[in-house]
């Protein structure tokens, strides 16, 4: 029987998605929250990129969910023993990629090591070749010969199948919007084609289809091949790149947790009370945007390193060592990024104060607290719902930035920063392996854009000068 492992972040990150949800069947019953989230999904680049974040967010969450293996039994004892390795669900999905592990590198689809060495010939001389890989193309021959047409009768399959899963999951629509709005399926099947819907069903089916081809040629190719090549150590890159999802989207969202008590309290705090209490708020984020985030961060991380040196005992595996690194290291970009909300918040909170209902409520007797709850809170909503969006990207990207110069999450953790920073010695070799640094940016690429690209969406729905132009 397998041990479940409960992360500190997996915890933090299926709360995260269970509050997403809770808030989700809430909003469908406020119409005034309701309103400007049809808005964004309104419009076709917003919902095609919220199906892309949707595919990033459910890799995330199957990564999370972590356990170990039973050892074999002696038969010497019935104490069960459990492997030191913690794996999850989206190691088993993946299947063989994790343990298919060549000797160095090997460029993407290829059938043979990168590099040559000295092999042995059956009669006795010695000769300089590239080595046939282990298990990228070993079903061909020897020579790779047919590896072209056999990537293109996966590649063939793969597209037969995205197609029978995109026409299944299209009348699945069908079916269910024509059961909700009392018509026919073929009726709903022309208004989605025609695009003659409230949401952009079009464009979503289209961006499950793209998502489903992937899925299909990943499962087809990366089977058989390394799809986007191995690194150093022989590890399949796409696998690393896939796995790197959940450092990625825990960094942004969980940053996000960190820092909004701190920018939402102290903003509107400063801005309604104003006085000594607004000079206390200023003077703490004037303080630490004066402090260089970089050097903070790794003292931070250094600290926590020599803490976890010293105190090996509360750590069973090492995933549970760079686990708490990483929750650490979403601590203090939390602690260190509230600054620019804060003061976005102060400057709100100080324009509300001023409004003559938040008057009115004052001169009725209203207490202060009554009064930053329900009217000034709800009103700055906007600026914190856009501010999150925006900022997720740019923690992204900082996960990669700190990772680069070494004061990121653990070096044993896949990340795209760590891939990136492992990339630096290959592209000053010769020849250059630019694998790894493609494949990450490809992937890092994908999820800031999308996230860009649907933060503007939300920005444009939630703001009210916005929607007055």
């Amino acid at each position: 029987m397998i041990k479940p492992v409960f992360l500190t972040t997996d915890v933090l990150l299926f709360l995260l998605f269970a509050v997403v949800v809770v808030f989700i069947f809430y909003a469908r019953s406020k119409p005034h929250i309701r309103e400007p989230w049809q808005r964004v999904f309104s419009g076709r680049i917003a919902s095609a990129s919220a199906v892309v974040l949707l595919a990033f967010v459910l890799t995330s969450l199957l990564d999370s969910m972590h356990f170990r293996l039973p050892l074999e039994n002696n038969a010497v004892s019935d104490e069960v023993h459990y492997s030191g390795e913690v794996l999850s669900v989206l190691d088993l999905m993946m299947g063989p990629l994790r343990t298919q592990v060549e000797k160095t590198y090997s460029a993407p689809f290829a059938t043979q090591l990168f590099s040559k060495e000295t092999v042995q010939l059956p009669g006795g001389g010695e000769v300089r070749t590239n080595p046939p890989l282990l298990y990228g193309g070993r079903h061909l021959q020897e020579s790779g010969e047919g590896r072209g047409q056999d990537i293109l009768a996966r590649s063939l399959r793969a597209l037969l199948q995205s197609l029978l899963a995109s026409v299944l999951v299209f009348l699945l629509l069908a079916a269910l919007l024509a059961r909700r709005d009392g018509c026919s399926i073929r009726r709903k099947m022309g208004d989605i084609l025609a695009g003659k819907t409230a949401l952009p069903w079009r464009v979503i089916l289209l961006s499950i289809s793209m998502l489903l081809l992937f899925v299909f040629l990943s499962t087809n190719l990366a089977v058989a091949y390394h799809v986007l090549g191995t690194d150093k150590v022989g590890q399949d890159v796409f696998y690393l790149t896939i796995k790197s999802i959940r450092t990625g989207l825990i960094i942004g969202s969980l940053t996000t947790l960190v820092m909004l008590p701190f920018a939402i309290m102290m903003g509107i705090l400063a801005g309604y009370m104003r006085g000594w209490i607004d000079d206390i708020v200023q003077y703490t984020y004037t303080t630490l945007n004066s402090i260089p985030g970089v050097l903070l961060i790794a003292a931070a991380i250094l600290m926590l390193q020599v803490f976890m040196a010293n105190n090996p005992e509360y750590f069973e595996t090492t995933v549970e060592r760079a686990d708490i690194r990483l929750l650490f290291l979403c601590i203090i970009l939390g602690i260190t990024s509230w600054t620019g909300l804060c003061r976005l918040l102060r400057g709100e909170a100080l324009k509300l104060r001023e409004a003559e209902y938040i008057q009115a409520a004052v001169s009725f007797g209203v207490s202060h607290g009554k009064v930053i709850t329900r009217h000034i809170l709800p009103n700055v909503m906007h600026v914190v719902l856009i501010t999150v969006v925006l900022d997720f990207s740019g923690l992204v990207l900082a996960e990669a930035v700190l990772s680069y110069v070494g004061v990121g999450v653990d070096s044993t953790m896949n990340s795209w920063g760590n891939m990136i920073n492992g990339a630096r010695l290959e592209m000053a070799r010769e020849p250059v392996v630019w694998w790894s640094l493609l494949a990450a940016f490809i992937f890092m690429f994908t999820l800031v854009l999308a996230a860009n690209l649907f933060s503007d969406a939300v920005r444009d729905a939630f703001d009210p000068r916005g929607r007055e132009r």
